[in-house]
C-alpha cells in the first residue's frame, strides 16, 4: 500500500507540473487578463496545478516536490518559449535548463520515498 501511495503521489506531481506549464504559457496568451478564454485557462490550470501539488504534499517531502514542480514548470516553459515564442536558444539556456533537470533527477534519487 505504501508503494501504491508513493507512485501515485509522484504521478499527481508529474501531473501537476504539466499543469503548471499550462498555466504559466496561458499567461503569455491572456495579456493581463484581458482576453477571456486565456484567463479561464489561467486560472483553472494555475488551481489545478496547486491543488494537485497540494494532494501530492501528503506523501512526498515539500522541499523534493516543490522544487520538482517549479523545476518542472522552469524547464517546460523555457522549451515551450523557444517553440512557441521565438526565444533564444544559446549553449547558456540550454545549459541552464540541463543543470535544472539534473537537479530534479537529484532530487529524486535521495528522496526515500
Amino acid at each position: 500500500m505504501f508503494l501504491l501511495r508513493c507512485v501515485l503521489a509522484w504521478l499527481l506531481l508529474i501531473i501537476a507540473g504539466l499543469v503548471e506549464i499550462v498555466f504559466a504559457i496561458s499567461l503569455k496568451y491572456n495579456e493581463g487578463f484581458t482576453r477571456l478564454i486565456p484567463s479561464i485557462i489561467s486560472l483553472v490550470s494555475g488551481g489545478a496545478s496547486l491543488y494537485l501539488l497540494i494532494l501530492a504534499l501528503k506523501f512526498l517531502p515539500v522541499g523534493t516536490a516543490y522544487a520538482v514542480w517549479t523545476g518542472m514548470g522552469a524547464v517546460g516553459v523555457a522549451i515551450l518559449g523557444v517553440v512557441l515564442f521565438k526565444e533564444s536558444v544559446d549553449l547558456y539556456r540550454i545549459a541552464s535548463i540541463s543543470l535544472v533537470i539534473i537537479g530534479i533527477i537529484g532530487l529524486k534519487l535521495t528522496d526515500k520515498n
